[in-house]
Formats: structure tokens, C-alpha cells, sequence
């Protein structure tokens, strides 16, 4: 798996050695995959990546996940068997890795309560219009700008009400890696907006902040891809290529 290529229609299955290392099917360019990547990386937990091609999903793929989505998580010693979804897969590794670096969330059961309900939120706060305003097929919705920023704007208030640099206080948590993938393509909408579209740097002043802590941050830089190789497969997937592979020797992501 040296070169990163996503396995396609017709391939074999990979061998990998047995090794004990877990085993995630991923994208490249796949938010929800990138939020595992983004666990892992924070427990420092040895992992093998296998990218897989989602237009040309090989035909063994559906034996791991019958979904056919990504990620999923094979777990050693439990053959034939994967994880998948994103957050139950990262809920997971939290649990059945306590001992590694650190927990990611809250000990206290009522703020672990609190992050995880903010994490379902950013679901239909945020990323449901951020996908509404890139991918709709006729035009901008009305509305879907204003709804995207109102939905920033309860981020950045429990950032100004915790008054730390992150969500989980002086280091990353469990929030602020299940939401920074889609905080790493914000500027995306230049895509489809115009390069003019930022961030306001009054209204979202904390979260700009917090962005800019978290591109230093150890695990989001192994998966991190810069706003220009996001641009580049979206024009592929715009062009109806879908091109996985278009920054397959990017250095800054994690190829196993």
C-alpha cells in the first residue's frame, strides 16, 4: 500500500501482514473518514490505511462493510468484522483504547453529554448547508449562506462562554476533531462563491483563532490537505472524474 492508490473495481484484496495493527478503509478527501484518521493520530494508535475508490468500489469492499461507505475499522482478531460510521467508530477507539495518550473526552459525564450533543448538532448546524451550497445542482438555495453562518455562530459563542483555546480545554477533544474536517474545507465555498467569500474575522473571531491553533495540532497535520489540493479534487468530481489519486503522494497525509 506504499503508493496510496485507492483500490478500484477488479483489484484483490490487500495483504497485509499480521501485525496487530488495526486496518481503516478510508478516501482521501472523505471528511467523515478524516475524523478517524484524526483519532487515531491523537492516541498515537499504529494503523494501516487502505484507500479505497468510491465511484469503482471493489467487489470484496462489500464484505467489510456492506455499506460500501467509508470508514470502516477492522479490528484485529475480529475477522470478517468491521466498524463503521464515523462516530461510532470513534467512540470505539476512545473506549477501547483508554490508555492511550489521553482521553478526548470530558471526565465528567455531564460535559462528555454536552460535547456529544454538539457534535450531532454541527451535523445539521453546519455541514448539512455547507453541502447544500457546494453541491446543489441549481444554484445556490436561498437561504443555505445565511443558515451556514448562524450555524458558526453557536461555535463561536461556546468558545467565547468556555474561554479555552479548544473545545476540550488546553488541548483538542473529541469535538473539535469530529468537526475540524469540515472547518478544514470552510474556504471551499470560494469554489462555488468567489474567491471574495471569507470568514468575518469579527463575528467568528474565536473560531479563527481555534482554526489556526488546530492546523499546528500533531494528528490534524498527518491528515491535513491544503485548501488547493481540496480545489483540485473537487474540480475532478465537478468534471464528473472523481480523482482520488490527484494528490496521492501529498506528504502531509498518512499513507500506509
Amino acid at each position: 500500500m506504499s503508493s496510496g492508490k485507492h483500490l478500484a473495481k477488479g483489484s484483490t484484496p490487500p495483504v497485509l501482514g499480521n501485525d496487530g495493527k488495526l486496518r481503516l478503509y478510508s478516501m482521501r478527501f472523505c471528511p467523515y473518514a478524516q475524523r478517524v484518521h484524526l483519532i487515531l493520530d491523537a492516541k498515537k494508535i499504529p494503523y494501516h490505511t487502505i484507500y479505497i475508490n468510491l465511484s469503482e468500489k471493489p467487489e470484496w469492499y462489500f464484505e467489510k462493510n456492506p455499506l460500501g461507505k467509508v470508514p470502516a475499522l477492522e479490528v484485529p482478531g475480529k475477522s470478517n468484522v468491521t466498524l463503521y460510521e464515523s462516530l461510532v467508530v470513534a467512540d470505539y477507539i476512545e473506549e477501547a483504547y483508554p490508555d492511550k495518550q489521553r482521553k478526548l473526552y470530558p471526565a465528567d459525564a455531564f460535559q462528555k453529554a454536552q460535547d456529544r450533543i454538539l457534535i450531532e448538532r454541527f451535523n445539521g448546524l453546519v455541514i448539512s448547508p455547507y453541502y447544500r451550497i457546494m453541491f446543489s445542482s441549481d444554484g445556490i438555495p436561498p437561504g443555505a449562506i445565511t443558515e451556514f453562518g448562524t450555524g458558526l455562530d453557536v461555535f463561536e459563542k461556546e468558545l467565547k462562554t468556555r474561554a479555552t483555546p479548544y473545545f476540550g480545554g488546553d488541548k483538542p477533544g473529541m469535538l473539535d476533531y469530529m468537526i475540524w474536517p469540515w472547518c478544514e474545507r470552510v474556504d471551499l465555498l470560494k469554489f462555488v462563491l468567489g474567491d471574495k467569500y471569507e470568514l468575518d474575522k469579527e463575528r467568528f473571531g474565536k473560531l479563527l483563532q481555534w482554526r489556526d491553533l488546530m492546523e499546528k495540532d500533531e494528528a490534524v497535520k498527518k491528515s491535513f490537505l491544503s485548501t488547493e489540493s481540496h480545489t483540485k479534487f473537487l474540480q475532478s468530481r465537478k468534471a464528473g472524474e472523481n480523482n482520488y489519486d490527484c494528490v496521492s503522494n501529498a506528504k502531509k497525509f498518512r499513507i500506509a
